[in-house]
């Protein structure tokens, strides 16, 4: 038998067999960024959903007794309105649905719905596991749990109606954090890493990633959780906003090879 299995292996292979093998190892490619622009950001902010919508900049903090929602003013990294979140309460991933703000809760199965222009709670939702990231894909709610595990909601009923496990090269890809939906990818940043997944919805392939290694000097951090996280993204203007934890700048990034030198702020 090992003289069958030998010669098996040494058969030459087709063109189109050796262009499966190939890809089928390839790994996803990985990009840098430019900075384009420097904006402030409160760094007091525990960042944990970033949205932009009709040229207005929306954040959910974290932390229980800080957790809020806020619209913020992009330009001066200015809170213009905020609304807090019960103490009880550990705020967590945010999107926009249908004029309302859709946030998610760390451990207690329960999101809240705000009306968009007032922030006015207008109502709540229960959903098992925990919640760290929340984005829509036109149809669907996407959330993530800090697991490899993306889940879609319905955006009315809230009920889960499908996920995918989110792997690269077989491997499960955990601690997805805070999401954002961007020309039909899944951007997910990693918790404690620099590295943002781009993940395909229908199979949870990460199709590429984002280093963002240098981005923010670690010396403007006040500690080991100020870590990236917020990812938002003007449709309108095909504009990249990202941001960390407690981080005192939000920066808009432009993708470029990872052979490009980060410039430090």
């Amino acid at each position: 038998m090992r003289h069958i299995v030998a010669f098996c292996i040494l058969l030459p292979l087709s063109p189109s067999v050796w262009g499966q093998a190939s890809s089928a190892i390839t790994a996803p490619d990985t990009s840098g960024f430019q900075v384009v622009k420097a904006y402030p950001h409160d760094g007091a902010a525990f960042t944990q959903g970033l949205v932009y919508v009709d040229g207005t900049l929306y954040e959910s903090t974290g932390l229980n007794g800080q957790s809020s929602v806020r619209r913020v003013n992009l330009a001066t990294g200015k809170v213009l309105q905020k609304q807090s979140v019960d103490p009880a309460y550990f705020a967590e991933g945010l999107t926009e649905w249908e004029g309302k703000l859709i946030q998610l809760t760390w451990q207690s199965g329960i999101g809240f719905i705000y009306d968009r222009t007032t922030l006015r709670l207008k109502g709540t939702f229960n959903y098992s596991g925990e919640g760290w990231g929340l984005t829509h894909d036109g149809r669907r709610l996407i959330l993530s749990d800090g697991t490899a595990t993306l889940r879609f909601l319905n955006p009315d009923s809230f009920r889960e109606i499908g996920h995918v496990v989110v792997r690269d090269h077989g491997n499960p890809v955990q601690d997805l954090n805070e999401l954002e939906f961007i020309k039909g990818e899944v951007y997910a940043n990693v918790w404690h890493t620099n590295r943002i997944a781009r993940i395909s919805p229908a199979t949870g392939e990460v199709l590429g990633w984002i280093d963002l290694t240098g981005l923010i000097s670690q010396r403007s951090l006040p500690h080991s959780e100020a870590v990236l996280n917020g990812i938002a993204y003007d449709s309108a203007n095909d504009r990249l906003f990202v941001t960390g934890k407690l981080w005192p700048k939000l920066f808009e990034i432009r993708l470029s090879p990872k052979t490009a030198v980060p410039v430090k702020h």
